[in-house]
């Protein structure tokens, strides 16, 4: 074989094997790159969602608040109930977005997190109907109930948290 031939193929080989490592390299680049823009989708997601919460928690609270009294003041009581309703929305909002990020185990976490917010949010809404009636007889009993759901609500967005740091990758 003349040595010209022999260095031409050498090289045609040698550009060969570059240009598919280059292509390998090029879609596992493709493919980090892909999975760290997920990463930050997710956990984009997962902090507009938790911030919703604390935003909603805080509303809440305030309405908890408002009811304390033996003979509340029912406007600020409903300005601060009307408040809470907006901030529930941006809440089920921020939820759905969580769902469609996923995965899957994130979005049961945060099916939880509905569930004990509802359950915390009905008590409120019976200790505001009883307020509205001058009924005070459950009051003791509703503020027990609303301080053990909100225990509640406490320990599903703390799994929240947990789930959504297992899902972006960071150490738990």
């Amino acid at each position: 074989m003349d040595s010209g031939l022999a260095a031409l193929l050498g090289a045609a080989v040698g550009s060969a094997a570059t240009l598919g490592a280059a292509i390998v390299n090029g879609r596992a680049q493709a493919r980090s790159q892909h999975a760290q823009q997920s990463r930050q989708h997710r956990r984009d997601a997962y902090a507009r969602y938790l911030s919703a919460l604390h935003d909603r928690d805080l509303a809440m609270d305030a309405v908890l608040d408002a009811l304390r009294p033996d003979r509340p003041d029912l406007t600020a009581v409903e300005e601060l109930t009307a408040r809470f309703v907006t901030l529930a929305r941006e809440v089920h909002r921020t939820c759905e977005v969580v769902i469609l990020e996923g995965p899957a185990s994130v979005a049961a976490v945060a099916e939880r997190v509905t569930n004990a917010s509802a359950d915390l949010a009905y008590v409120m809404r019976t200790m505001a109907e009883d307020a509205r009636a001058g009924d005070t007889a459950r009051k003791a009993e509703l503020s027990a109930l609303a301080t053990e759901r909100k225990r509640a609500l406490y320990e599903a967005v703390k799994e929240f948290r947990l789930a959504a740091r297992a899902a972006i990758g960071q150490a738990v």
